[in-house]
């Protein structure tokens, strides 16, 4: 089967909607995109890492220009094999290069943008680096700034934008409280989204925080004030109210509107590992600590974000055409070897020696997983 069949395979089948056949894919067309690791696997390539060809270290990807919390092997870890896997659809195949030359051409004069938490952030650096490794030769600036930061690639007037906005809602203090608007998206994120060509949203982590994590003290929605709610119909809110701006404001026939699954943690064993000893797991241990090897299957056996890919799932299929989702969520959960763990410049040395409380399950090793996203990416808009 052709690439080209593969990833329109991959597009007309999420949520069991059946389209037209393959054809190609302009920037103005929007189609689902299917997440097809439950018929896949991992395939190891022991003589090269696979995404993207030729990358590394922040080092090699400009000095900086990966957040320390992402750039494993500089700070320390000591395997490298994670770095050897490439995702492999059954009965097809997804093109295996990144060809940033021709991505570059195709966006040409366009913005991308990237919107959500540090997980969008994740795959926005992937995304600069594979850029640069497949054409070397290109002028960039980066301006790192809150709530935007953005990488422009001059030759071209490319711009690569993260927006950060966890919740995807507006978040701002009332009578003195931090308060999470669950029917608001605040202007000045309605203004910088407008500007984009191409938009990738995501959220989910930040919505099942506890405590001081949250980063609210109370939700609003229609006037009225909780102290919190379930997580779920919060979630569901707040991803209608982003629906309802979609629908509203993104109308150009030009536009592109993605949307990322929940990217999956691995911060308990017992979901990978049969049998575990309780003696063997701490209570709120973080316990990727020392995987050095995907999920060996074709499917994972559990996991908590299901319940939230679940509200994506639906609040996206009520959209139809308009948002593409992105569905890695499978794909990424087999990824057990690829997180940071305590291989992260934002941990210090005595944090490091207890790996059970300090590992970052959440994130991922840059290069590593997010570069199979943008991939896909990548795929799904040139095609």
């Amino acid at each position: 089967m052709s690439a080209l069949q593969c990833l329109t395979f991959l597009f007309l089948f999420l949520l069991l909607q059946v389209a037209t056949p393959a054809s190609p894919l302009p920037l103005g067309r929007r189609r689902p995109v299917l997440d097809n690791s439950n018929h896949s696997n991992f395939a190891k390539h022991p003589r090269r890492a696979v995404f993207p060809v030729n990358r590394g270290s922040s080092e090699e990807c400009g000095g900086g220009m990966i957040d320390r919390g992402f750039d494993c092997q500089t700070y320390g870890r000591p395997d490298s094999d994670y770095l050897k896997f490439r995702w492999k659809p059954f009965n097809c195949d997804v093109p295996s290069r990144f060809n940033g030359v021709k991505f570059l051409q195709e966006m040409r004069n366009k913005t991308i943008m990237f919107v959500g938490d540090s997980l969008g952030r994740n795959q926005w650096e992937s995304l600069m680096c594979m850029m640069i490794s497949s054409a070397p030769f290109i002028h960039t600036h980066i301006i790192h700034e809150d709530p935007l930061s953005t990488f422009k690639i001059l030759d071209y007037d490319v711009k690569v934008s993260f927006y950060r906005a966890p919740y995807l809602v507006d978040i701002e203090k009332i009578h003195g409280k931090t308060t999470l608007k669950l029917d608001e998206i605040s202007v000045d994120a309605s203004d910088a989204w407008r500007t984009a060509d191409v938009l990738l949203f995501n959220t989910g982590h930040w919505w099942s925080h506890t405590g001081s994590l949250r980063g609210w003290e109370q939700m609003e929605i229609g006037g009225r004030y909780y102290g919190d709610m379930d997580r779920l119909v919060a979630m569901r809110k707040g991803l209608t109210t982003w629906s309802n701006w979609v629908l509203r404001y993104i109308n150009s026939p030009l536009a592109r509107v993605f949307f990322l699954s929940v990217s999956p943690t691995h911060y308990n064993p017992n979901e990978w590992t049969s049998g575990a000893k309780a003696s063997t797991i701490t209570q709120g241990g973080k316990t990727c600590y020392g995987q050095t090897t995907p999920y060996s299957g074709t499917s994972y056996p559990t996991s908590s974000y299901v319940d939230q890919k679940k509200v994506i799932d639906e609040v996206v299929k009520e959209m139809k055409s308009h948002v593409s989702l992105m569905d890695i969520s499978m794909l990424s959960a087999l990824r057990i070897d690829g997180h940071p763990s305590i291989y992260s410049g934002d941990l210090n040395p005595s944090l490091k020696k207890n790996p059970d409380r300090s590992s970052d399950c959440s994130h991922w090793c840059l290069p590593g997983l997010p570069d199979t996203w943008n991939q896909l990416f990548y795929a799904a808009l040139l095609l």
